[in-house]
């Protein structure tokens, strides 16, 4: 790397006092072979692990594309979009996916970005459309491989890797083993890293069951969530969106907060249930297996599938939403009478203890703000602080996480401060600039 991002100011924007042993693995095996598979758990670090070597390989003087990183899910492009803004390289990067407006992205790629990270359906699009510089990449990521992988998005692939006639380096990263590389990837000889079995995620992830006495599980889900309480964060797996929507609604019938997330929603209203989730507003999110694998949700405390997962793969996606890193966590399996435990679990699992009686969990002491002002607003975090504490008279500690997307934003604000903060701030403007402001739907 050049010194001008050296990796010690890397570290230091991203605020890691050093790398771990498969991110040095990672950058050592790069620097010696141009094909690397790494399999790492969830929550490992695996895309510092990539980002780094690719770096490597960027010339910081072109004006092309160099390296390409192909995700199979918008929140996934998102988080390697912001940690490699993050590590502070002035290298420009574009993330592309679906639900995204493609004109954004086409503007994005007028001046052609160093790296491009995206989702297979939307640059197959872009590439189809002529609007990405296809011969000046050279490395090629593919992250979650597996999954990308998988049945739907290999004719997409296999069309975007066809496309690109310069690859000299190909990075493929998987939380789980056991994957076939097809041929059109174009593999020789990879070199392989295996840190599967040796992440200290897997020793603190405690599994546990409950048995439903009835063959509706709702009722059974309803005391397990007053027994965990409010303030430990939940995701709640579903196998389908119809059965997502109806346990949101059910619990919120019976006083549960909650959110509910799946692919067929409105990006915004993805967007709305993300963010009050991961800034503490929710504390139960259910959803579907799109929240299974690339979400940036730190704290996760207990995972409930309240569906059996069909596969042992997506078993250990959903399971790598807790417990990572230096957390611990809990997956419960709810299984009615009728239900078994699936046969890709070998171990003996105990039950999950909850005798007696618990209240229904206070709701959290956040509330989320939508602002209908973003990035292309030339609107950012700092402006949105200086604005409530300024206009609308709160002080730092009653404001909470902010999400800045590219036309609105979501910010946590303290719930007693919400009612007088809308009030001041009702015909103030931000950046000289009349916006919406209200309670997110």
């Amino acid at each position: 790397m050049q010194q001008k991002y050296s990796l010690e100011n890397i570290l230091s924007n991203l605020n890691i006092e050093a790398l771990n042993e498969m991110q040095e693995a990672s950058i050592k095996a790069n620097e010696e072979h141009d094909n690397v598979v790494l399999l790492s758990a969830t929550g490992s670090g695996k895309t510092l692990a990539f980002l780094l070597p690719l770096l490597s390989g960027l010339d910081a003087k072109s004006k092309l594309t160099q390296a390409l990183i192909i995700v199979p899910s918008r929140e996934l492009a998102l988080q390697i979009e912001k940690v490699f803004k993050l590590m502070g390289t002035g290298l420009k990067i574009t993330a592309c996916y679906g639900g995204h407006l493609r004109e954004t992205e086409e503007n994005n790629l007028i001046e052609p970005p160093a790296v491009i990270v995206g989702t297979p359906g939307r640059l197959g699009d872009h590439i189809r459309r002529g609007n990405i510089t296809l011969p000046s990449i050279e490395t090629l990521v593919l992250d979650e491989f597996d999954k990308t992988l998988e049945l739907g998005f290999q004719d997409e692939v296999s069309f975007i890797i066809s496309a690109l006639p310069s690859i000299k380096k190909r990075i493929l990263t998987s939380a789980t083993e056991g994957v076939d590389i097809p041929g059109f990837l174009g593999l020789t000889e990879p070199q392989r890293l295996n840190f599967l079995t040796e992440g200290d995620g897997e020793t603190k992830l405690e599994l546990r069951k409950v048995i439903s006495p009835e063959k509706d599980k709702i009722e059974t889900l309803f005391k397990m969530l007053c027994f965990i309480g409010s303030t430990r964060a939940t995701i709640i797996f579903c196998n389908h969106r119809d059965a997502v929507e109806r346990v949101s609604t059910l619990l919120a019938e019976k006083g549960i907060y909650n959110v509910f997330y799946h692919g067929q929603m409105e990006q915004r209203d993805r967007d709305s249930a993300l963010s009050k989730f991961r800034n503490g507003s929710v504390n139960f999110l259910v959803t579907t297996d799109l929240a299974a694998r690339g979400l940036d949700i730190t704290n996760i405390r207990y995972i409930i599938h309240y569906h059996m997962p069909a596969t042992e793969d997506i078993f250990t996606h959903r399971n790598g939403r807790t417990a990572r890193m230096d957390a611990s966590g809990t997956a419960v399996l709810l299984l009615s009478q009728e239900e078994k435990i699936p046969s890709y679990i070998t171990e003996d699992i105990e039950d999950l203890q909850m005798e007696g009686d618990y209240p229904i969990p206070d709701k959290p002491k956040w509330t989320t703000l939508f602002i209908a002002a973003g990035k292309k607003d030339k609107v950012n975090k700092i402006d949105i602080v200086g604005f409530l504490t300024n206009k609308g008279q709160l002080k730092k500690e009653d404001i909470g996480l902010i999400d800045v997307k590219d036309f609105f934003s979501f910010v946590a604000v303290r719930k007693l401060k919400v009612s007088h903060t809308l009030h001041a701030i009702k015909n103030e403007k931000i950046k000289g600039k009349k916006v919406m402001i209200a309670i997110a739907k």
